[in-house]
């Protein structure tokens, strides 16, 4: 190829990795494809070594290590775009670009970003976290080149690890033949996104992959067809364009990206440098928009990952915190089997506390999935949908249990949505379980297809409020928002596990959309119903009775709400807590009650203060109550910005979201003196 090696005078010493010198993509230039493939191999060392012992994205990562090289060789950055889709797949990216010493902060508080940031990096070209989005910005970034708009330069948007199962990715794969934008689209194919690839295109690529008769062939495939032997050719010459560009099809692949003008490339070993920079040196020379498929192994160099099968990638997807040791699984430690149900839960509480130990609650996610699966044994109308999240949504308990009333549609959140309301239509009783921030991805379809059609949807919202590490782009913070204002739905939110399983059972026995929303995380160990029970829609609960301060909570901000009025106990004053339940309806009696029996009313949650749960009651009462028949009121809720990434009690400490936060809000406004130090 005729790139340097490394000098003489230039060999590392014993000991020092190559990867030491590659302060940024300028120090790739110019080395040879074996100094390239052990740069790879180191940035998967420490990838390996460093995340395996604080916890992040993993598999993809390990995957992208040569690609990552091989691309910032070519290229130069920031000049030309490289775009990474999705972008837990751009930790070598990183490691490259200027942040290899700080990798051991990443997904830390005031760490590295766990995806591509712009405010981080001048090297990552666009912020985002949810999946499918590459292709469109990639387009959007090169036809204002065009225009000449900014400086030129080359864009390459890397789409891998499930995302080309995103409508929107389709959407701009069209948009760019038809422009014939002239930008290189690198189809990462590992076959996994989270969960296991579904749908059509999962099984096309499958065929690609393992058939490399089918890839080989794709210029000359008509030709060939037509000289065909024992009468063959001339047959199939007289049938016409459409039945032999169908034959093509079949022997060559390629082609569902070259009917929509889009040249094609593939399948090339994702681990080989040398393919790797053949081809993208030959698609990036090319003046139109180029596909490079690739194949990958999500887990690469990391044993039970990649030679553990679809369960091993999906296991070793992120790594916890002191996960591997010397790159290898770190020992199990005997860990006490989580109880789901209540007459587990009392089995498992004698035997912890036969031990002198205290059972661990269960997650809310394992106890949505265990009252899920308790309802669709009751009723087979009842039908789990994922968007290519069944392990974080707990739908894989589904699956495993009733497999004939599940649904994974892959990372397509609009779909899923639009399954739902065909299911309900037909009578069915459809839970789309996503995480609120993916569900902002379907906004339309709730819309104008669940809400104003008034079909019995509901929608089970995981990771609501601020999720932790994952940061900004996961945080569930805006559903309450977004979805307080459409007319037709209902909202509530559990204050413990319990409330939870009753919550999915009333979500289901309702008509017309409902939705619910979760946190992510443990419990907060409320004994588990022995069955569930129908909550009155639109009905709130006191707690904790009081005077002259009233507490109202929506979820996680109940807890909230117990821990300030203890702070406020300590100092003499005795706090009423409630549990709203419904952000809508709201339930109105309950907060005339306490706007009229108290002098301060304050609202929590972990919503986006803007349009949240607390402007709904504030709305409420401005419409009934003059400001002299009243309580003020008080919201407390997230502010109106994007919170960074870093562990949930250290994010509610920062935006105030605390028991001891509120408790000095309230002493202020009673004009109480601060708590001592």
């Amino acid at each position: 190829m005729g790139h340097r090696r490394m000098s003489d005078e230039t060999t590392r010493p014993a000991g020092e990795r190559l990867l030491d010198r590659i302060d940024g993509p300028a120090d790739l230039k110019g080395l040879s494809d074996a100094e390239l493939a052990q740069v790879a191999q180191e940035v998967r060392e420490l990838i390996i070594d460093t995340i395996g012992e604080i916890g992040g994205h993993f598999g993809a990562n390990l995957g992208t290590c040569e690609l990552a090289t091989v691309l910032h060789a070519l290229l130069d950055s920031p000049r030309d775009k490289i775009l990474w889709d999705v972008g837990h797949q751009a930790y070598p990216h990183k490691i490259l670009t200027g942040r290899r010493d700080r990798l051991h902060t990443i997904r830390q508080y005031g760490g590295l970003a766990p995806f591509c940031s712009i405010a981080e990096s001048e090297h990552d070209i666009m912020g985002a976290g949810h999946a499918s989005t590459s292709i469109g910005y990639a387009v959007g970034l090169k036809e204002a080149m065009r225009k000449g708009i900014g400086e030129d330069g080359k864009v390459v948007a890397v789409i891998g690890d499930g995302a080309m199962t995103g409508g929107v990715a389709f959407e701009a794969l069209h948009n760019a033949g038809g422009l014939q934008t002239p930008i290189v689209i690198v189809l990462n194919d590992n076959g996994m996104s989270i969960s296991p690839n579904v749908g059509a295109l999962s099984r096309y690529f499958n065929a690609v992959r393992l058939n490399r008769r089918l890839y080989h062939a794709r210029e000359d495939v008509e030709t060939r067809l037509t000289k065909l032997p024992w009468g063959l050719g001339r047959r199939i010459e007289r049938l016409g364009p459409e039945i032999k560009a169908a034959i093509k099809a079949y022997w060559a692949p390629g082609l569902l990206f070259e009917e929509l003008d889009l040249a094609y490339v593939g399948v090339i070993d994702g681990h080989d440098v040398t393919q790797l920079r053949r081809a993208l040196s030959d698609a990036l020379a090319a003046d139109r928009p180029v596909v490079v498929h690739i194949h990958t192994v999500k887990g690469k160099g990391f044993a039970p990952a990649e030679e553990g099968g679809l369960a091993g990638m999906e296991k070793w997807h992120a790594a916890k915190p002191g996960s591997i040791v010397d790159g290898k699984p770190a020992p199990k430690k005997p860990a006490a089997r989580t109880p789901l149900v209540r007459g587990e839960m009392a089995e498992g509480a004698r035997a912890a506390e036969a031990k002198g130990e205290k059972p661990a609650p269960p997650s809310y996610t394992s106890v949505f999935a265990d009252a899920l699966v308790a309802e669709a044994k009751r009723d087979r109308r009842v039908i789990g949908i994922t968007a290519a999240m069944a392990g974080g949504t707990g739908l894989q308990k589904l699956l495993e249990e009733l497999p004939d009333q599940y649904y994974d549609v892959g990372i397509a959140e609009q779909d899923a949505v639009l399954l739902a309301c065909g299911l309900a239509l037909q009578g069915a009783k459809p839970v789309c379980a996503i995480y609120s921030t993916f569900l902002q991805r379907a906004y339309d379809q709730i819309v104008h297809d669940a809400c104003l059609q008034k079909l019995d949807v509901t929608f089970a919202m995981d990771r609501a409020g601020l999720v932790g590490d994952d940061g900004p782009t996961h945080h569930g913070a805006f559903d309450i928002s977004y979805m307080r204002c459409l007319p037709n739905i209902v909202l509530m939110a559990p204050r413990d596990e319990a409330q939870l399983v009753h919550m999915v059972h009333t979500a289901i026995a309702h008509e017309g959309p409902i939705a619910l929303r979760y946190p992510r995380g443990t419990a907060i160990g409320a004994p588990l119903p022995e069955a569930p029970e129908l909550i009155p829609i639109g009905t709130g609960e006191t707690l904790r009775r009081g005077e002259r301060v009233a507490l109202l909570g929506y979820g996680f901000g109940v807890k909230v709400a117990l821990d300030a009025a203890n702070e406020l106990a300590e100092r003499g004053i005795s706090a009423t807590v409630a549990d709203a339940r419904f952000a809508k309806p709201l339930d109105t009696e309950l907060v005339n009650r306490l706007a009229a029996d108290h002098e301060l009313l304050v609202t929590i949650e972990d919503n986006a203060i803007a349009g949240g749960f607390g402007s709904g009651v504030l709305e409420h009462l401005e419409e009934t109550q003059g400001p002299g028949e009243r309580a003020r009121v008080i919201r407390v809720g997230l502010p109106d910005r994007f919170v960074t990434h870093g562990k949930p009690a250290l994010l509610h400490e920062e935006v105030g979201l605390t028991g001891e936060a509120v408790a000095e809000r309230v002493l202020a406004a009673l004009g109480v003196g601060a708590k001592a130090s």
